[in-house]
């Protein structure tokens, strides 16, 4: 019997479409040639994050984060679900405006959030260096670990697990590398960076990231704390940048990031961005190199030109769904991404007007 649903890629956001399709009584098959929860998802850092770059991000994130307190409830200790907060700290008054503006949008928009004088910054995570303007604490963020997530996904939605290699995706078809195809009722292209690799035209391309572990150092560290340059950092359009971005794990660990590479394609340690990024959080985090570091790696993330995630119906080929260039919020939106694939399938009104994310605004016949 062919599949009802056959999805490429078993990264978080392909296991949460493999879950909210078999919620319709589709029978699901999902091929991915690494381990469920590999890829960007492995490399991420698993932050939970309300944004509000835009309407359609928040309406994207706080969706996402709505349906994450449903699923951490159901998940495995193995998940390390934490709600740290999200410290957003502000090194100058010209930051310090900018955190006042997102506590009004969050007020405005029914979000949590508080801010901090520089005194109560220091309280709160005494490890910062002196001299900041202060800062906005969103506390409902969290963070987890994603593989996980990700693997109860697919063992909580009884889809089909093929380990196998696809070497292109045609409307309601996919061609193995050993030449074997697949027909099923409709496709999803959820395979990340390569999207485009087995789906020629779709408008993603890799931006290579690095993250560096320490040892146990409990209480170092007690929200995943992000300068509020980041995200003008993260949407450059080209080049390299990285800011200060760092999270406690659950375990006492803590997570260094982040840096950018845009177009860059291999996985190997670029040790001129490594030192760049760690530069950078010793900048905000003076005792850091007090800590041992364990281990560093890096990941792809799946970015889009206009920094907007691709979800619903490819109009290049009928019977695909895209759901892929997330870039850093894949781990984020992964759940309400589930949702709208779920939704545009079932011809149900999505779960929120995700309009500015579907795929035929990049689509020129």
């Amino acid at each position: 019997m062919k599949p009802d649903v056959l999805i490429v890629g078993a990264g978080i956001v392909g296991s949460a479409c493999a879950w909210e399709l078999s919620q319709l009584g589709l029978r699901v098959l999902v091929i991915e040639d690494e381990a469920v929860g590999g890829g960007a998802t492995a490399a991420g850092m698993g932050h939970l994050v309300v944004l509000d770059g835009s309407e359609a991000e928040f309406e994207l994130s706080a969706a996402s984060l709505r349906l994450w307190d449903q699923f951490v409830a159901r998940m495995p200790e193995g998940v390390e679900y934490s709600r740290c907060g999200t410290l957003w700290v502000a090194a100058d008054q010209e930051e310090m405006a900018e955190a006042q503006r997102k506590h009004n949008f969050c007020a405005a928009h029914g979000v949590r959030s508080e801010m901090l004088d520089p005194v109560q910054l220091a309280e709160t995570e005494p490890n910062l260096c002196p001299g900041l303007a202060g800062g906005l604490v969103l506390p409902d963020d969290g963070i987890l670990f994603a593989p996980v997530a990700a693997q109860w996904m697919i063992r909580d939605s009884k889809a089909e697990l093929l380990r196998a290699t696809v070497a292109r995706l045609e409307g309601r078809r996919a061609i193995l590398a050993d030449g074997t195809v697949i027909e099923a009722g409709i496709t999803v292209n959820a395979a990340g960076a390569r999207a485009p690799h087995i789906t020629p035209g779709i408008p993603v391309t890799p931006r290579k990231g690095q993250l560096v572990i320490t040892d146990r150092y409990p209480g170092f560290i007690r929200h995943e704390i992000v300068e509020l340059g980041y995200l003008k950092l993260a949407h450059a359009a080209s080049g390299e940048s990285v800011a200060f971005n760092v999270q406690p794990r659950k375990n006492g660990q803590v997570l260094v990031g982040s840096s950018r590479q845009h177009g860059v394609k291999t996985h190997e340690i670029d040790r001129h961005m490594l030192e760049r990024m760690l530069r950078r959080a010793i900048e905000y985090l003076p005792a850091l190199p007090q800590l041992a570091a364990i281990r560093c790696w890096t990941g792809l993330r799946p970015a889009t030109p206009d920094g907007r995630a691709l979800v619903g119906p490819w109009p290049a080929q009928p019977g695909m769904y895209l759901a892929t260039g997330h870039e850093g919020l894949g781990i984020t939106a992964a759940t309400a991404t589930g949702r709208l694939i779920a939704d545009y399938v079932a011809n149900r009104p999505p779960i929120f007007d995700a309009t500015a994310f579907l795929p035929e605004r990049c689509f020129h016949a």
